[in-house]
């Protein structure tokens, strides 16, 4: 099937051209002739976060926050470089972390904080979150934005 009169291989080349990437071939799908879609997951809308803190993240480093209510949002920080890293990287953070792109960090989202830079690590607990939720979110509205985020990691 072509686009707009346009071959498939030359939609993939401009595709990949915009992207940056190799052109791909598709599967074809024999009943509809189109390309399979997969579902998004968390992480492939969102990867996880490359800062060059993730040389402590390894799954050793992880474990130290493994057992519920272990986690410590100041000491994860401080631990991982990230207090220590500029206002852009942190900002970078915020943006990964935001997976719904609502420019807020939610509850739910908190609740998968750790997940943003292992995919096998734990959900933060009701009470972890809670904590971790308090603590950024300054103008009480429930949710942790961009400059409330860079606030508590600097702080």
């Amino acid at each position: 099937m072509s686009f707009a009169g346009l071959k498939d291989a030359d939609v993939a080349a401009a595709l990949a051209a915009c992207s940056g990437k190799q052109p791909e071939t598709f599967a074809r799908n024999s009943v509809t002739d189109t390309p399979p879609i997969a579902p998004p997951t968390r992480h492939s809308v969102a990867p996880h976060i490359d800062l060059q803190i993730t040389s402590c993240l390894t799954e050793n480093c992880l474990k130290h926050w493994q057992a519920a209510d272990s986690f410590k949002h100041k000491e994860f920080f401080a631990k991982v470089g990230l207090a220590s890293k500029s206002l852009d990287d942190v900002k970078k953070a915020f943006y990964v972390i935001d997976q719904d792109k609502s420019g807020f960090i939610e509850e739910d989202e908190l609740k998968l904080f750790l997940q943003n830079f292992s995919p096998s690590a734990r959900a933060l607990t009701d009470a972890e979150t809670k904590a971790f939720l308090a603590d950024g979110d300054k103008d009480g509205d429930g949710m942790i934005g961009v400059d409330e985020f860079a606030a508590m990691i600097k702080a």
